[in-house]
């Protein structure tokens, strides 16, 4: 008998907030599917460190992914309790507003234009955007 999914603990969700860089993933996930190399090349940070983030996100069940040969893309999970969704929902919506979000926003939309001035980026697939990802729940099971 397959066990029933598994809903982290809010509280899970509140420490996966606490951290600037997990807070800057979440901004440049967003409503898209990003490949990892596009996050390491924005933040400007090692692959293990942005690993490990993105990790503590999945843990928490905010974070979902998949890979496709040698690239792993991720993308927003929705979590199953109403209340951590909505959190969630509200801190993304309110990211976006924020100049240095914008700033992370605007590199990777210039690196998107411009892979080949980036070495990590060099044969990346592009990020793809996420129809409703925000609205449309994403079960959590981890």
């Amino acid at each position: 008998m397959p066990k029933p999914p598994v809903t982290p603990p809010i509280a899970h969700l509140f420490r996966a907030l606490g951290d600037p860089t997990r807070l800057r993933l979440l901004n440049l996930i967003g409503n898209r599917e990003i490949c990892v190399c596009y996050l390491v090349e924005i933040l400007g940070m090692s692959q293990p460190k942005i690993s490990r983030h993105l990790a503590y996100l999945r843990r928490a069940g905010i974070v979902t992914a998949r890979r496709d040969g040698k690239w792993m893309h991720y993308r927003l999970a929705i979590p199953r309790d109403e209340a951590a969704a909505a959190i969630l929902q509200e801190t993304v919506k309110n990211l976006a507003r924020k100049p240095e979000m914008q700033r992370d926003i605007a590199r990777l939309s210039s690196a998107c234009c411009q892979p080949q001035r980036f070495e990590l980026l060099q044969g990346a697939p592009q990020p793809q955007a996420v129809g409703q990802a925000l609205r449309s729940p994403t079960v959590y099971k981890g």
